[in-house]
């Protein structure tokens, strides 16, 4: 059974990962409408994103201060979850032509990724 601090802390991620994910699709596309390259759009988007989803999740979610070590874990974990990200909007661009799609689609599992290893290893 779930507890009831465990349900608001997975609640506080959801949210805090709804606003990151909303700067960092937007960005992504403003920057296609602009011209710039899918991959450089979402690289962009995915960097605004993490930014604010270091600071929120450490203040927020988690209730710690920001130190040397959470943030060179949250970088690992950002590399993983960049790599997905690129991967998805890859394969949605070649079997779809739609960057937006494999954004989409990468959202879910980012976030489970980023709970799972936020709780148990960034944030401990």
């Amino acid at each position: 059974m779930i507890d009831a601090v465990r349900l608001r802390q997975f609640g506080v991620f959801v949210a805090g990962g709804l606003l990151c994910a909303g700067i960092d699709v937007g960005l992504m596309q403003l920057l296609i409408m602009k011209g710039f390259h899918h991959s450089a759009a979402a690289s962009a988007g995915f960097a605004a994103g993490l930014l604010v989803n270091y600071a929120f999740h450490s203040r927020v979610t988690f209730d710690q201060a920001a130190s040397k070590a959470s943030f060179a874990r949250y970088m690992c974990v950002v590399g993983l979850n960049y790599v997905l990200t690129i991967a998805c909007v890859a394969l949605a661009v070649a079997v779809l032509d739609n960057p937006l799609a494999g954004k989409i689609l990468s959202l879910p599992l980012v976030a489970v990724n980023g709970y799972l290893l936020s709780r148990y290893w960034i944030f401990k």
